[in-house]
Protein backbone atom coordinates (compact mmCIF):
# COMPACT_ATOMS: atom_id res chain seq x y z
CA UNK A 1 0.00 0.00 0.00
CA UNK A 2 2.90 2.13 0.67
CA UNK A 3 4.58 1.20 -2.27
CA UNK A 4 1.68 2.42 -4.50
CA UNK A 5 0.91 5.54 -2.71
CA UNK A 6 4.76 6.53 -3.72
CA UNK A 7 4.23 5.36 -7.49
CA UNK A 8 1.36 7.53 -7.56
CA UNK A 9 3.47 10.30 -6.21
CA UNK A 10 6.48 9.92 -8.25
CA UNK A 11 4.06 10.40 -11.23
CA UNK A 12 3.79 13.67 -10.93
CA UNK A 13 7.27 14.17 -11.71
CA UNK A 14 7.55 11.30 -14.05
CA UNK A 15 4.38 11.70 -16.35
CA UNK A 16 2.33 8.59 -15.72
CA UNK A 17 -1.25 8.05 -16.87
CA UNK A 18 -4.11 9.43 -15.55
CA UNK A 19 -7.97 10.73 -16.17
CA UNK A 20 -8.86 14.41 -15.27
CA UNK A 21 -8.63 15.58 -11.85
CA UNK A 22 -11.33 13.35 -9.10
CA UNK A 23 -13.12 15.39 -6.86
CA UNK A 24 -11.12 16.37 -3.29
CA UNK A 25 -13.46 13.78 -1.94
CA UNK A 26 -11.83 10.86 -3.81
CA UNK A 27 -8.22 11.75 -3.22
CA UNK A 28 -5.84 9.52 -0.65
CA UNK A 29 -3.60 12.07 1.33
CA UNK A 30 0.06 11.14 1.23
CA UNK A 31 0.84 9.71 4.42
CA UNK A 32 4.47 11.07 5.13
CA UNK A 33 5.26 9.23 8.27
CA UNK A 34 4.12 6.11 6.12
CA UNK A 35 6.53 6.38 4.28
CA UNK A 36 10.00 4.02 4.66
CA UNK A 37 13.57 5.90 4.63
CA UNK A 38 14.46 3.95 1.40
CA UNK A 39 10.99 5.37 -0.23
CA UNK A 40 11.78 9.05 0.64
CA UNK A 41 15.29 8.79 -1.02
CA UNK A 42 13.43 7.19 -4.10
CA UNK A 43 10.97 9.93 -4.82
CA UNK A 44 13.51 13.09 -3.33
CA UNK A 45 15.83 11.82 -6.51
CA UNK A 46 13.14 11.47 -8.98
CA UNK A 47 11.66 15.35 -8.07
CA UNK A 48 15.15 16.75 -7.48
CA UNK A 49 15.97 15.24 -11.41
CA UNK A 50 12.69 17.28 -12.54
CA UNK A 51 14.65 20.27 -11.41
CA UNK A 52 18.29 19.48 -12.08
CA UNK A 53 18.17 23.02 -14.07
CA UNK A 54 17.46 24.66 -11.16
CA UNK A 55 20.17 26.53 -8.66
CA UNK A 56 18.83 24.71 -5.60
CA UNK A 57 19.72 25.79 -2.03
CA UNK A 58 20.21 22.75 0.30
CA UNK A 59 18.54 19.64 -0.41
CA UNK A 60 15.11 19.21 -1.31
CA UNK A 61 12.44 17.58 0.98
CA UNK A 62 9.16 16.36 1.89
CA UNK A 63 7.12 18.11 4.72
CA UNK A 64 3.35 17.80 5.71
CA UNK A 65 1.50 20.86 4.63
CA UNK A 66 -1.86 22.34 4.41
CA UNK A 67 -3.20 23.09 1.00
CA UNK A 68 -5.49 25.83 0.05
CA UNK A 69 -8.49 23.88 0.67
CA UNK A 70 -7.95 22.68 4.03
CA UNK A 71 -6.58 19.65 2.80
CA UNK A 72 -3.60 18.01 5.19
CA UNK A 73 -1.15 16.41 2.50
CA UNK A 74 2.22 15.35 1.96
CA UNK A 75 4.29 17.98 0.43
CA UNK A 76 7.46 18.42 -2.16
CA UNK A 77 9.86 21.48 -0.39
CA UNK A 78 12.07 23.03 -2.97
CA UNK A 79 14.39 25.94 -2.01
CA UNK A 80 15.95 27.55 -5.38
CA UNK A 81 18.04 31.06 -6.00
CA UNK A 82 16.18 32.88 -8.71
CA UNK A 83 18.44 32.90 -10.93
CA UNK A 84 18.98 30.49 -13.88
CA UNK A 85 21.37 28.19 -14.16
CA UNK A 86 21.28 27.76 -17.82
CA UNK A 87 21.52 30.87 -19.40
CA UNK A 88 21.97 34.90 -18.02
CA UNK A 89 18.64 37.44 -17.82
CA UNK A 90 17.91 40.62 -19.99
CA UNK A 91 18.54 42.73 -21.50
CA UNK A 92 15.54 44.38 -20.94
CA UNK A 93 15.25 48.49 -21.97
CA UNK A 94 17.81 50.19 -24.51
CA UNK A 95 19.79 52.97 -23.08
CA UNK A 96 19.19 54.74 -26.30
CA UNK A 97 16.31 55.54 -29.02
CA UNK A 98 18.99 54.01 -31.36
CA UNK A 99 19.36 51.03 -30.23
CA UNK A 100 18.14 47.64 -31.69
CA UNK A 101 16.58 44.61 -30.47
CA UNK A 102 19.59 42.87 -29.61
CA UNK A 103 20.09 45.37 -26.54
CA UNK A 104 16.69 45.76 -25.81
CA UNK A 105 14.22 42.74 -24.19
CA UNK A 106 9.84 42.83 -25.51
CA UNK A 107 6.92 43.83 -24.29
CA UNK A 108 3.21 42.48 -24.50
CA UNK A 109 0.68 44.04 -25.52
CA UNK A 110 -3.46 42.43 -26.66
CA UNK A 111 -1.90 38.92 -27.19
CA UNK A 112 0.96 40.06 -29.32
CA UNK A 113 5.03 40.72 -28.26
CA UNK A 114 6.58 43.60 -29.45
CA UNK A 115 10.20 44.06 -29.80
CA UNK A 116 10.95 47.19 -26.89
CA UNK A 117 13.66 48.05 -28.60
CA UNK A 118 15.10 52.36 -29.26
CA UNK A 119 12.31 52.75 -31.95
CA UNK A 120 9.44 51.11 -30.18
CA UNK A 121 10.12 53.24 -27.36
CA UNK A 122 10.29 56.61 -29.33
CA UNK A 123 6.67 55.67 -30.98
CA UNK A 124 5.09 54.65 -27.95
CA UNK A 125 3.22 58.06 -27.77
CA UNK A 126 1.53 56.82 -31.89
CA UNK A 127 1.64 53.09 -30.23
CA UNK A 128 -0.83 54.46 -27.54
CA UNK A 129 -1.90 56.82 -29.21
CA UNK A 130 -0.70 59.30 -26.03
CA UNK A 131 0.93 62.78 -26.36
CA UNK A 132 1.93 61.94 -22.61
CA UNK A 133 4.68 59.27 -23.63
CA UNK A 134 8.34 60.72 -24.02
CA UNK A 135 10.58 58.08 -22.07
CA UNK A 136 13.60 59.44 -23.67
CA UNK A 137 15.68 63.03 -24.54
CA UNK A 138 14.67 64.62 -27.63
CA UNK A 139 18.22 66.09 -28.13
CA UNK A 140 20.43 62.69 -27.30
CA UNK A 141 17.99 59.90 -27.80
CA UNK A 142 19.14 58.42 -24.43
CA UNK A 143 16.16 56.80 -22.47
CA UNK A 144 15.51 57.38 -18.98
CA UNK A 145 16.15 53.79 -17.32
CA UNK A 146 15.76 53.00 -13.94
CA UNK A 147 19.50 52.18 -13.13
CA UNK A 148 19.83 51.73 -9.49
CA UNK A 149 18.21 49.61 -7.21
CA UNK A 150 16.78 53.11 -5.59
CA UNK A 151 15.18 54.10 -8.32
CA UNK A 152 13.93 50.72 -9.17
CA UNK A 153 12.53 50.15 -5.71
CA UNK A 154 11.00 53.48 -6.60
CA UNK A 155 9.16 52.70 -9.74
CA UNK A 156 8.74 48.95 -9.66
CA UNK A 157 5.39 49.25 -7.22
CA UNK A 158 2.02 49.99 -8.30
CA UNK A 159 2.33 54.02 -6.58
CA UNK A 160 5.00 54.94 -8.72
CA UNK A 161 7.54 58.10 -7.69
CA UNK A 162 5.88 60.48 -9.96
CA UNK A 163 9.08 61.77 -10.71
CA UNK A 164 9.98 58.13 -12.51
CA UNK A 165 6.95 58.73 -14.70
CA UNK A 166 8.06 57.75 -18.24
CA UNK A 167 10.73 55.62 -17.43
CA UNK A 168 11.75 52.22 -18.75
CA UNK A 169 11.78 50.46 -15.41
CA UNK A 170 14.30 47.29 -15.10
CA UNK A 171 15.80 45.81 -12.12
CA UNK A 172 18.37 43.88 -12.12
CA UNK A 173 19.66 40.41 -10.19
CA UNK A 174 22.54 42.32 -7.97
CA UNK A 175 20.11 44.57 -6.78
CA UNK A 176 19.04 41.56 -4.58
CA UNK A 177 20.83 40.06 -1.46
CA UNK A 178 23.20 37.49 -2.29
CA UNK A 179 21.32 34.85 0.31
CA UNK A 180 17.71 35.35 -1.66
CA UNK A 181 15.99 32.40 -2.17
CA UNK A 182 12.80 31.18 -2.63
CA UNK A 183 10.70 28.23 -1.41
CA UNK A 184 8.13 26.33 -3.42
CA UNK A 185 5.86 24.29 -1.33
CA UNK A 186 3.91 21.60 -3.85
CA UNK A 187 1.61 18.84 -3.36
CA UNK A 188 3.38 15.49 -4.19
CA UNK A 189 -0.25 14.41 -5.37
CA UNK A 190 -2.92 16.95 -6.43
CA UNK A 191 -5.82 17.17 -4.56
CA UNK A 192 -8.48 19.05 -6.76
CA UNK A 193 -10.55 21.52 -5.87
CA UNK A 194 -14.77 21.84 -5.67
CA UNK A 195 -13.72 25.71 -7.04
CA UNK A 196 -11.08 26.53 -9.64
CA UNK A 197 -9.19 29.33 -8.11
CA UNK A 198 -6.53 32.19 -9.32
CA UNK A 199 -3.11 31.50 -8.32
CA UNK A 200 -1.84 32.88 -5.21
CA UNK A 201 2.40 33.39 -5.12
CA UNK A 202 2.50 32.91 -8.61
CA UNK A 203 1.10 29.88 -11.09
CA UNK A 204 4.37 27.46 -10.84
CA UNK A 205 7.55 27.08 -10.89
CA UNK A 206 9.82 26.43 -14.10
CA UNK A 207 11.26 23.57 -14.72
CA UNK A 208 15.23 25.64 -14.04
CA UNK A 209 13.58 26.79 -10.68
CA UNK A 210 12.90 30.20 -11.70
CA UNK A 211 8.95 31.47 -10.69
CA UNK A 212 6.21 31.00 -13.70
CA UNK A 213 4.08 34.18 -12.02
CA UNK A 214 0.57 35.73 -11.86
CA UNK A 215 0.07 38.10 -15.05
CA UNK A 216 1.96 41.71 -14.84
CA UNK A 217 -0.45 44.71 -13.80
CA UNK A 218 0.02 46.05 -17.41
CA UNK A 219 -2.56 48.90 -16.26
CA UNK A 220 -1.13 49.84 -13.25
CA UNK A 221 2.64 49.86 -15.26
CA UNK A 222 0.98 51.97 -18.53
CA UNK A 223 -1.06 54.05 -15.91
CA UNK A 224 2.18 56.04 -15.01
CA UNK A 225 3.97 55.99 -18.45
CA UNK A 226 6.79 53.62 -17.65
CA UNK A 227 7.52 50.31 -18.95
CA UNK A 228 8.94 47.39 -18.15
CA UNK A 229 9.95 45.00 -20.69
CA UNK A 230 10.84 41.17 -20.32
CA UNK A 231 13.66 39.97 -21.71
CA UNK A 232 13.32 37.58 -24.72
CA UNK A 233 12.88 34.85 -21.82
CA UNK A 234 9.60 36.50 -20.86
CA UNK A 235 10.93 37.41 -17.49
CA UNK A 236 12.56 40.59 -15.38
CA UNK A 237 13.46 40.88 -11.56
CA UNK A 238 11.47 42.18 -9.11
CA UNK A 239 13.10 43.39 -5.21
CA UNK A 240 10.78 40.45 -3.50
CA UNK A 241 10.88 37.08 -5.64
CA UNK A 242 14.10 38.25 -8.27
CA UNK A 243 14.00 37.09 -11.38
CA UNK A 244 10.61 35.40 -13.08
CA UNK A 245 8.26 34.86 -15.65
CA UNK A 246 5.47 36.73 -17.17
CA UNK A 247 5.71 34.43 -20.23
CA UNK A 248 6.81 31.28 -21.26
CA UNK A 249 9.09 31.74 -24.58
CA UNK A 250 11.13 29.17 -26.36
CA UNK A 251 13.95 29.66 -23.74
CA UNK A 252 12.17 26.97 -21.61
CA UNK A 253 10.87 24.60 -23.79
CA UNK A 254 13.81 24.29 -26.49
CA UNK A 255 16.15 23.49 -23.03
CA UNK A 256 12.96 20.41 -22.52
CA UNK A 257 14.64 17.78 -24.63
CA UNK A 258 11.22 17.15 -26.63
CA UNK A 259 11.78 17.70 -30.29
CA UNK A 260 10.69 14.30 -31.53
CA UNK A 261 7.50 15.36 -32.50
CA UNK A 262 5.21 12.08 -30.95
CA UNK A 263 4.60 13.82 -27.93
CA UNK A 264 2.18 15.47 -26.20
CA UNK A 265 4.08 18.25 -25.72
CA UNK A 266 7.71 19.15 -23.47
CA UNK A 267 7.07 20.22 -19.78
CA UNK A 268 7.72 23.33 -18.28
CA UNK A 269 7.08 23.63 -14.72
CA UNK A 270 4.93 22.45 -12.30
CA UNK A 271 1.91 24.02 -11.11
CA UNK A 272 1.24 25.26 -7.69
CA UNK A 273 -1.37 22.71 -7.42
CA UNK A 274 0.59 19.96 -8.26
CA UNK A 275 -0.03 19.14 -11.66
CA UNK A 276 2.32 19.63 -14.72
CA UNK A 277 2.72 22.49 -17.18
CA UNK A 278 3.56 21.76 -20.64
CA UNK A 279 4.33 23.97 -23.36
CA UNK A 280 1.67 26.28 -25.23
CA UNK A 281 1.60 24.19 -27.96
CA UNK A 282 2.31 20.20 -29.01
CA UNK A 283 5.07 19.04 -30.69
CA UNK A 284 4.19 18.91 -33.85
CA UNK A 285 3.61 22.46 -33.97
CA UNK A 286 -0.08 22.52 -33.20
CA UNK A 287 -2.54 24.16 -30.47
CA UNK A 288 -3.69 21.23 -27.53
CA UNK A 289 -7.35 21.05 -27.96
CA UNK A 290 -10.35 21.27 -25.42
CA UNK A 291 -9.23 22.93 -22.82
CA UNK A 292 -10.63 23.65 -19.50
CA UNK A 293 -11.29 27.49 -18.13
CA UNK A 294 -7.55 26.71 -16.42
CA UNK A 295 -5.92 25.52 -19.54
CA UNK A 296 -6.09 22.06 -18.38
CA UNK A 297 -7.01 18.68 -20.03
CA UNK A 298 -6.01 15.06 -19.94
CA UNK A 299 -4.00 12.78 -22.09
CA UNK A 300 -2.64 9.43 -22.29
CA UNK A 301 0.90 10.31 -21.52
CA UNK A 302 0.52 13.16 -18.52
CA UNK A 303 -2.63 12.36 -17.33
CA UNK A 304 -4.34 15.97 -16.25
CA UNK A 305 -2.03 18.68 -17.10
CA UNK A 306 -2.14 22.65 -18.28
CA UNK A 307 -0.52 23.78 -21.14
CA UNK A 308 0.97 27.30 -20.59
CA UNK A 309 -0.92 30.51 -22.23
CA UNK A 310 0.51 31.97 -25.46
CA UNK A 311 3.88 33.74 -24.69
CA UNK A 312 2.05 37.52 -25.85
CA UNK A 313 -0.98 36.36 -23.53
CA UNK A 314 0.55 37.73 -20.10
CA UNK A 315 -1.44 34.93 -18.70
CA UNK A 316 0.71 31.61 -17.91
CA UNK A 317 -2.21 29.97 -16.21
CA UNK A 318 -5.88 31.44 -16.59
CA UNK A 319 -6.20 29.51 -12.87
CA UNK A 320 -5.94 26.23 -10.83
CA UNK A 321 -7.89 23.04 -10.84
CA UNK A 322 -6.20 21.78 -7.96
CA UNK A 323 -5.54 22.41 -3.96
CA UNK A 324 -2.20 24.85 -4.11
CA UNK A 325 0.62 24.93 -1.67
CA UNK A 326 2.71 27.55 -1.11
CA UNK A 327 5.41 29.94 -2.02
CA UNK A 328 7.80 32.39 0.27
CA UNK A 329 10.64 34.21 0.40
CA UNK A 330 13.79 32.50 2.56
CA UNK A 331 13.29 29.04 4.04
CA UNK A 332 11.96 27.13 6.81
CA UNK A 333 8.35 28.36 7.00
CA UNK A 334 5.64 25.83 7.69
CA UNK A 335 3.33 25.51 4.24
CA UNK A 336 -0.42 26.47 5.66
CA UNK A 337 -2.03 27.77 2.25
CA UNK A 338 -5.59 27.68 3.60
CA UNK A 339 -4.45 30.60 5.49
CA UNK A 340 -4.47 33.08 2.58
CA UNK A 341 -1.76 35.82 3.11
CA UNK A 342 -0.18 38.39 0.89
CA UNK A 343 2.51 37.90 -1.70
CA UNK A 344 5.01 36.30 -2.48
CA UNK A 345 3.52 33.37 -0.69
CA UNK A 346 0.45 31.12 -0.84
CA UNK A 347 -2.57 33.89 -0.88
CA UNK A 348 -3.47 36.98 0.39
CA UNK A 349 -3.99 37.75 4.41
CA UNK A 350 -7.07 36.36 6.68
CA UNK A 351 -10.36 37.78 6.06
CA UNK A 352 -10.54 41.53 7.68
CA UNK A 353 -6.55 41.99 7.02
CA UNK A 354 -5.06 44.42 5.05
CA UNK A 355 -3.50 43.45 1.88
CA UNK A 356 -0.38 45.02 0.86
CA UNK A 357 -0.51 46.25 -2.48
CA UNK A 358 0.70 43.82 -5.31
CA UNK A 359 3.96 43.63 -6.59
CA UNK A 360 3.81 45.26 -10.35
CA UNK A 361 6.74 43.41 -11.60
Amino acid sequence: MIRNTLLLSISLLLGSCGAHPPAPTDIAPVDLAALSAAERDSYLREAAAFFEKANIVGLPSLVECTLSGGAKTTCFSITVKPVPGDYTPGPWCPRNISDGKEKSGIWLDEGKIYDADGKFLQNLSDFYEDDEWQLFDPATGRVNVTDSKEKCAAAARPDVDEKYNNYCVECQLDYMPAESSVTYVIPVRPVASSNRSRTHGGAGVAINGIRLDEPAPLDAILDAHTLAPFDDCGGHVNLHVGYHYHAVTDCLVDKSGRTSGKYDAPVIGLAMDGYKILAHRLDNGELPGQLDSCQGHSSAEYGYHYHAGAAGSNRILACLSGQQGCSFEGSGETCDASVRRGPPGGGGPPPGATRPPPEPG
